[in-house]
């Protein structure tokens, strides 16, 4: 064999090491079924974690991600829709860590294994309730992952909840834990935090993150007013997109929308523009 030879075959043998990669399980993984779609449920950074599998992945292997509470009113959030149209969709466990710096931790270690595994460098977020923390302090340490966030009643400031230190009712519980969680001395220290969503949306402006909230007027455990309306003013000061669809009369739950189509049209349409 000489040497041009030689060297077209470590050419295509390298390639076709790559394709049989890209086809292999994901590490570890054992399957079930999820909502009528292939589970892979795998273990990452010593956290349960899943990837769903679309019956036929759409270009680019766009994906979503919900950061807490995967399997809360899945129907009325869109995710089935989007799995559909050829999404894939992942959750990895942290625990009810409110989204503190271990946690974001975690999920950077997730997303080097989904990035492995083939899946698109940018996802949509969905942050349901309490959720909103993770979405949001994950976003903002690495803005250049994310394509967009859904927001469903998201908690964008843990004064408000779960520290009740406005006009919604607060869990002492999880306030005591959110402590605990961020490793804050006191109460006191907690208070003077500066990394709330509502605090940190200067990078995810500056991204060209697009944001999409679904609100309950009504909502006395999340309150609107301490939350997304904050996100909304910030974020439009900082040049940034954001849409908020409101459900007049309703509470914190249930979450999602009776015709999730809005969302979903939402994020095809930022997938779509990414991809151009």
């Amino acid at each position: 064999m000489n040497r041009k030879t030689a060297l077209k075959f470590v050419i295509v043998a390298a390639a076709f090491c790559g394709a049989a990669r890209a086809e292999e399980t994901w590490p570890g993984e054992k399957t079930d079924m999820w909502h009528g779609f292939k589970r892979h449920n795998i273990t990452v950074d010593g956290c349960k974690a899943w990837v769903v599998e679309p019956k036929q992945a759409a270009p680019g292997n766009p994906w979503t991600w919900c950061m807490e509470f995967p399997d809360a009113f899945t129907d009325r959030t869109g995710v089935p829709q989007l799995l559909e149209k050829g999404f894939h969709h992942v959750h990895i466990s942290v625990g009810n860590t409110h989204g503190c710096p271990a946690a974001v931790k975690h999920f950077d270690e997730f997303y080097k294994v989904l990035q492995a595994g083939g899946l698109a460098k940018k996802s949509t977020l969905i942050g349901i309730s309490r959720g909103g923390l993770y979405c949001y302090n994950f976003a903002a340490a690495f803005p250049d992952r994310v394509l967009c966030i859904y927001g469903d009643s998201p908690v964008c400031d843990f004064k408000s909840w779960p520290g009740g230190k406005g006009k919604g009712k607060g869990s002492a519980g999880d306030w005591t834990a959110l402590i605990k969680n961020y490793g804050f001395k006191d109460e006191a220290e907690a208070l003077a935090y500066k990394k709330n969503p509502v605090d940190e949306l200067a990078p995810i402006a500056a991204a060209k993150i697009a944001l999409v909230h679904v609100v309950g007027d009504a909502d006395d455990v999340v309150p609107f007013a301490e939350n997304t309306a904050i996100i909304e003013q910030r974020f439009k000061e900082l040049g940034g997109k954001i849409i908020v669809i409101h459900k007049p009369g309703i509470g914190h739950h249930p979450h999602g929308l009776d015709d999730p189509k809005p969302v979903v049209d939402f994020i095809l349409e930022q997938t779509g523009s990414a991809s151009k």
